[in-house]
């Protein structure tokens, strides 16, 4: 007898094997034939609305996992918040200008970007934007990720390259924007100046050197030999000494001058053990100073012709060196500070390439990687140079080359932090702000508190350009609030080239001169900061009747924490000097992705896992899978082990939603048992569901996917599949479809 014919077993046609690479492509195309995020929209309108911005990722490139981990959040996040019937629209964008995508496009042209025209290139690199961003699109909508990629943001279209005019425009007759000579972090390789974010930090080998300031013996008035009494200074950035102007001492620090051998060394006495264990010199007398005696003192550069300026400065610490600070006011922001509040000159005699130009003819030429060995013979020959080794620390590379950067005063455009109390703005946003995970909270106040002046202008050619012009005849630089209006009308009109195809009268207003009379105007061609152009996109696109949908501020900023220095900045600033407030209400942000071993991921290393990869073997959901069981505060790492982890906890809840489909095949509403009739399992099971339920929104509400995933995953491995399913097989399986006793059993479902 066949016993199977005997028992009710689960019917159902739901398969067992998802097959999901293969079944996924056919979802995602009936999604966009019947085009569901449009429906969805419109099946909340008049509702509330919760409005997620988009950080544009970067248009150079496929997607790594580092994207599908942030979008997939915010596809999250916005699906999360149209399930609790807010209207939830959610518009991609794109960032397109900039130094990657250049030289990309320069590389690939070769010799012929040369004979090509900026507004040739420019077209170049619109075109390989333009490429990656519809690459980029068809990537992320296969990842399952909703959005209105009708109409997607992108910071090369015209009207957003106008607004970025018009917004720069208007802070700038707020009185934010300045031009100055300041050192600022510069590229020799790429040639251009770079912004805080750009920065990279790596280890980097540099010589340290302790170097003698003779001083003039007439100015000494305390003991010892006047004629062999020097300040040492350390360094490890020995080709700044060329542009020394100035030694910088603490105004509370205690110094000594001691006798090492037949001369003089003044240092700090916090310093001196460090001082003769690093030298290997012993000092054997020991002379006190008195803050006077230091300000009296004349001090001399080691091998040019000029004063040192004695200074004092609360920048000298007693962490390294000899608590007096060698002064390079253009190299170096502390340097500068001192230097301006003791009327130095910021002297740079270093070029755009990092060469050394004729106001140190010695070594005109020489690239200032190259000239350390060099300076060290120099001091040698002048009896100088106390003691040199080598040290390895910490050192800023450029985000883009991953080569060493220079502090190189130069003149720029630069957003001053400190105008109209916009640092206080800053940190009163802070608090007004929700910070996800909170210790964010504290890492950004740290960076608005310390933030320098933002330097705005690059010296590039595909980007916004600084509708800025130059005297001819004085010399003068010319840029108001009006005049950018003027080209911002221009670049809406008639596109953001004209500032490289037409003539100065056609892009500025008629009649309008220097302050010297002349009408002699000429373009200046710095473009502004990449950072800048993503930065304002809450003005462009949230207030863009383009996207009515859409209001400003934002509710939520979501991109991963090293953001905290980038885009949250660059967005802040913008806002805070023209509305007074932050463009957003929540921050939340997300660690990086770290390969199952926990290394950074890297194509030199072999560890790199494209998302291709991963969704050809598993599919988008099981990715989509490993993204809500992590905890995406923290660094957060993907593996194929791991996949195949998250693949079977899939398994493992898709056999219970198969389990109870089966056994509800012939289920109508009809066959409904009431709640008191049900069984007491029947009922403690529909406790426990409604106690999940409860459970997930909150964890929602909190953004704690992961433990949505926990809870969902425990709950049908126990609750359902150890307990319940066992307790109920023996009526499932035997008792009559229509008994109470089964009718109860399957009613919850």
């Amino acid at each position: 007898m066949d016993y199977s014919k005997t028992v009710n077993l689960p019917v159902t046609d739901f398969p067992m094997r998802a097959n999901l690479p293969q079944k996924e492509p056919a979802i995602v195309k009936k999604w966009n034939d019947e085009k569901i995020y449009e429906q969805i929209q419109k099946s909340r309108e008049g509702e509330k609305t919760y409005i997620l911005h988009d950080g544009p990722p970067y248009a150079n490139g496929h997607l790594h996992v580092g994207h599908a981990l942030n979008k997939i959040l915010k596809d999250i996040i916005v699906k999360h918040k149209t399930m609790m019937g807010f209207k939830s629209p959610y518009v991609p964008g794109w960032d397109c200008h900039g130094l990657p995508i250049e030289l990309l496009v320069t590389k690939e042209l070769g010799d012929k970007a040369k004979e090509m025209s900026k507004v040739e290139v420019r077209g170049k690199c619109r075109e390989s934007a333009e490429k990656y961003v519809g690459i980029q699109m068809e990537e992320f909508k296969r990842l399952g990720v909703f959005g209105d990629y009708e109409n997607p943001y992108k910071t090369m279209t015209p009207d957003y390259e106008a607004r970025i005019v018009e917004v720069f425009g208007e802070i700038l007759k707020k009185g934010y924007i300045s031009r100055n000579k300041k050192p600022i972090y510069w590229c020799p390789t790429c040639v251009t100046a770079l912004a805080e974010a750009e920065v990279e930090y790596d280890m980097h080998t540099s010589s340290s050197i302790y170097v003698k300031f003779p001083i003039e013996a007439s100015s000494i008035k305390f003991g010892g030999d006047k004629d062999k009494t020097s300040v040492v200074i350390w360094t490890t950035t020995p080709w700044t000494i060329p542009a020394n102007l100035g030694v910088s001492f603490h105004p509370e620090f205690d110094y000594c001058s001691y006798r090492f051998n037949d001369e003089y060394l003044i240092l700090a006495k916090g310093l001196l053990e460090q001082f003769e264990s690093a030298t290997g010199l012993k000092h054997s007398e020991v002379i006190e100073l008195t803050p006077a005696d230091i300000a009296e003192l004349h001090v001399r550069h080691p091998f040019i012709e000029r004063e040192s300026k004695v200074l004092f400065g609360r920048h000298v610490t007693l962490e390294a060196g000899t608590g007096i600070v060698h002064t390079a006011p253009g190299h170096g922001h502390d340097d500068y500070i001192a230097g301006l509040a003791h009327g130095l000159d910021v002297y740079c005699p270093v070029d755009d390439y990092g060469k050394y130009t004729s106001d140190f003819p010695e070594m005109k030429g020489i690239h200032v990687f190259k000239a350390d060995p060099e300076i060290i013979k120099l001091l040698e020959s002048k009896n100088a140079l106390i003691f040199t080794s080598k040290i390895e620390h910490s050192y800023p590379h450029c985000w883009r080359c991953k080569k060493p950067l220079i502090y190189r005063a130069t003149e720029q455009w630069f957003f001053s932090m400190d105008h109209d109390g916009m640092r206080k703005k800053g940190s009163e946003a802070v608090d007004a702000t929700e910070w996800v995970p909170t210790w964010g909270e504290s890492r950004f106040r740290g960076m608005v508190d310390t933030r320098p002046d933002w330097c705005l202008s690059r010296q590039r050619s595909w980007g916004v350009p600084i509708p800025s012009f130059k005297c001819g005849d004085c010399n003068k630089n010319l840029m108001t609030a009006e005049s950018v209006q003027f080209f911002a009308d221009i670049a809406l009109k008639d596109g953001i080239d004209t500032w490289y195809s037409d003539d100065v009268k056609k892009l500025i207003p008629a009649g309008t001169k220097c302050s010297c009379g002349s009408d002699n105007l000429i373009k200046e061609y710095d473009i502004l900061d990449v950072w800048f152009d993503s930065g304002v996109s809450h003005f462009a696109v949230l207030d863009n009747e383009k996207w009515p949908e859409l209001s400003w501020p934002a509710d939520m900023y979501l991109e991963g924490s090293d953001q905290h220095r980038g885009w949250f900045q660059s967005s802040l600033w913008p806002a805070l000097a023209l509305r007074g407030r932050a463009p957003f209400k929540t921050v939340l942000t997300h660690g990086f992705v770290l390969d199952e071993n926990g290394k950074a991921m890297s194509k030199s290393v072999g560890n790199v896992i494209a998302p291709e990869k991963l969704i050809e073997q598993f599919g988008a959901d099981i990715l989509r899978m490993w993204v809500s069981s992590e905890d995406y505060r923290n660094d957060v790492r993907i593996g194929m082990n791991m996949m195949n982890q998250v693949a079977d906890s899939y398994r493992r809840i898709r056999n219970t939603m198969k389990y109870i489909i089966g056994n509800i095949a012939d289920f109508t509403d009809v066959d409904k048992v009431p709640y008191e009739d049900l069984t007491d399992v029947d009922k403690w099971l529909l406790h426990k569901l409604y106690h999940l339920s409860e459970s997930v929104i909150k964890h929602y509400e909190k953004f704690e996917f992961h433990m949505v995933y926990r809870k969902i995953l425990n709950f049908c491995a126990v609750e359902l599949s150890s307990i319940y399913f066992d307790v109920s097989k023996d009526i499932l399986y035997v008792e009559c479809f229509h008994s109470q006793l089964k009718r109860s059993g399957i009613s919850w479902g």
